[in-house]
């Protein structure tokens, strides 16, 4: 069942209970509301993970504001050029010829031209359908040596594929096949770079594996490399589509290890990580040849597992009851990290979030039992406008809070920017999509997080207002 969010007479929305809550379709959607929390990063920062490469949007002026804006807080303005979009490109039938002069112009005016470009095409191509295969063939044509990727920046586009997924797919596009080397991995589908104490390291290290991954790459050549990786691995849901993808044009095996808050899937992750790496069935008839490998996977669950425990008990009990929300910036199972934070006694009140990942229904259906009434807000829904209406002290933006007390006497700590801003609380842990922490090990970086955020305060208002956590900014 479909759920809109309801105001009260003074416009602060009212929350869904989770109990009313239809897990496949939480809640209507149409007009969308877009909080000023900017922490997230777009495609304009992913596309600028690829080395040496050059983006060039193509679309209404509008549009480029935001994109150009972006590019310029980063200090990359030299690696991003664009084409404006006329309305009478719409009839004239000079569409994808407007695209073609409007990038070979830009690409030859340039003394170095870049190997890679990405060329982000948008609604409007595709009110038209428009043809970039016919774009991309004559821009090689023209200028040989050079990869002319599709990008799309199509937010009316969310039916069938969402941009953030799209971009996934296309920052891979120019890898091409490579001889293997077996002892290459690749770790795909991350903006920020992964922990290097996480799982996936730390078991990549035990196999003797290397990682690559494309926060660490400094020229492009590094960044085709990833054509040579023997197996691939990815642990955020929206970069699956482009790594299926990759990995079947590359001839790579790929294995899906999903973020996760419950230690027991922790630890099979850690056990198929491991046998995936080293191409052997650690838990079935071969076992005994491998009870060296066998004995150090043990130990090392055995010690991170009694670590995350205890950093949680820590944090409990200094955090005790205070309120704890969530977003789904912060993580993409917020389900399975209120449930977590529930078994070991934290006071988690409110989830917002708009959309619910399958690989929560577990997580989902145990929350109904233990926390039916938690508050659940749709971030998205126009009526959040008003939400922060409810928390009036706007010093509570700033780290120069010198009380706890500022909304009916309760301190707030928020996982997530959305969350942080919706409450007006400058106690908040400051990531965005897992924060590169994975694994048992990365529950004891979350209890760790959780724990210092608890402790100090934070400039919410300047943090949340620089765009992509991690990237530079001239702000």
């Amino acid at each position: 069942m479909l759920e809109a969010l309801h105001t009260k007479e003074n416009r602060i929305p009212e929350p869904v209970l989770l109990k009313d809550i239809d897990f496949e379709t939480p809640f209507y959607e149409g007009l969308q509301y877009n909080p000023p929390a900017r922490g997230v990063w777009n495609i304009v920062h992913t596309g600028m993970l690829i080395p040496e490469a050059h983006q060039v949007y193509v679309c209404a002026q509008g549009c480029l504001r935001g994109v150009i804006l972006t590019a310029a807080e980063m200090n990359l303005m030299d690696r991003m050029s664009w084409v404006s979009l006329r309305e009478k490109d719409m009839w004239n039938g000079e569409m994808e010829s407007r695209v073609v002069e409007g990038v070979a112009h830009i690409v030859s005016q340039m003394e170095n031209r870049p190997r890679c470009i990405l060329v982000y095409l948008s609604c409007m191509h595709m009110f038209e359908g428009c043809d970039f295969k016919v774009i991309a063939d004559e821009l090689s044509e023209r200028f040989p040596g050079t990869t002319f990727v599709d990008c799309y920046m199509t937010p009316t586009m969310r039916k069938s594929i969402s941009p953030d997924a799209m971009m996934k797919a296309s920052l891979y596009d120019p890898i091409i096949p490579l001889p293997k080397k077996e002892n290459l991995v690749g770790l795909v589908g991350c903006d920020r770079e992964t922990d290097r104490t996480s799982d996936i390291f730390e078991i990549a290290k035990l196999a003797g594996r290397d990682i690559w991954e494309i926060n660490s790459c400094e020229t492009y050549d590094q960044y085709l490399e990833l054509g040579s990786a023997a197996r691939l691995i990815s642990y955020l849901p929206v970069a699956n589509v482009g790594v299926r993808k990759l990995a079947g044009r590359i001839g790579a095996e790929w294995k899906y290890l999903p973020i996760s808050y419950d230690f027991e899937e922790c630890k099979e992750n850690v056990w198929q990580l491991a046998e995936f790496l080293t191409g052997t069935e650690l838990r079935g008839q071969q076992a005994d040849k491998e009870k060296n490998v066998i004995e150090h996977i043990e130990e090392y669950i055995s010690e991170k597992s009694k670590l995350a425990d205890e950093a949680f008990k820590k944090a409990h009990a200094k955090i005790k009851d205070t309120p704890i929300v969530i977003d789904y910036s912060a993580t993409p199972r917020p389900l399975g990290l209120a449930l977590l934070l529930t078994k070991y006694g934290f006071n988690v009140t409110t989830i917002y979030t708009d959309i619910f990942q399958k690989e929560e229904r577990a997580a989902y259906e145990e929350l109904l039992e233990l926390r039916p009434e938690m508050k659940i807000y749709s971030t998205m829904d126009p009526a959040m406008r008003f939400a922060d209406n409810e928390y009036e002290n706007e010093s509570a933006f700033t780290s120069d809070v010198k009380s706890d007390s500022f909304l009916k006497g309760d301190k707030i700590l928020a996982i997530g920017q959305k969350a942080a801003y919706f409450v007006h609380t400058p106690y908040f842990v400051n990531i965005a999509d897992g924060g590169g922490m994975y694994g048992i090990d990365g529950l004891r970086r979350m209890a760790e997080e959780l724990l210092d955020a608890y402790k100090k305060t934070k400039d919410t208002k300047k943090l949340i207002s620089h765009k992509g956590i991690g990237c530079a900014s001239c702000l």
